[in-house]
């Protein structure tokens, strides 16, 4: 069986933890982020394993909606430059504690996502390290 893998992330903007211990999924602190769609204004909790697609949100996101999230500290929006290559909606940056960063799509049902590295050597050392592979 494959090792499942918890990323911790941040903010890119203020750098504080979106990690809520309170609130597992999968028996892991899930990702809580404040989010915006369709004139509803939330929080969402994503699953902080990687591949992992559960969620818990507190309106009815519908499927093929595009939602905008942000920091539930500093409620700076996270945006990037990249759009999501299967479905063109835009892609959410996440800062992993180790370094690097995952991107999601925004679209409620698109499942692309990719992890991304600037110092590719030194961060998945790092990665490798932390989780033991």
């Amino acid at each position: 069986m494959p090792k499942k893998v918890s990323l911790n992330a941040k903010c890119p903007h203020c750098d504080k933890s979106f990690m809520d211990e309170e609130n597992l999924l999968l028996g892991k602190p899930s990702i809580k982020l404040n989010i915006e769609c369709n004139n509803n204004r939330g929080t969402i909790r994503l699953c902080s394993i990687y591949g992992c697609y559960d969620h818990f949100c507190d309106f009815d996101l519908k499927e093929g909606a595009i939602a905008k999230f942000f920091c539930p500290h500093c409620n700076k929006e996270l945006i990037s430059k990249d759009t999501c290559k299967s479905c063109d909606a835009p892609m959410i940056p996440l800062i992993l504690q180790l370094g690097g960063k995952v991107l999601i799509c925004s679209r409620k049902g698109c499942n692309n996502h990719f992890v991304a590295f600037e110092d590719l050597a030194t961060e998945v050392r790092k990665f490798y390290h932390e989780y033991g592979f």
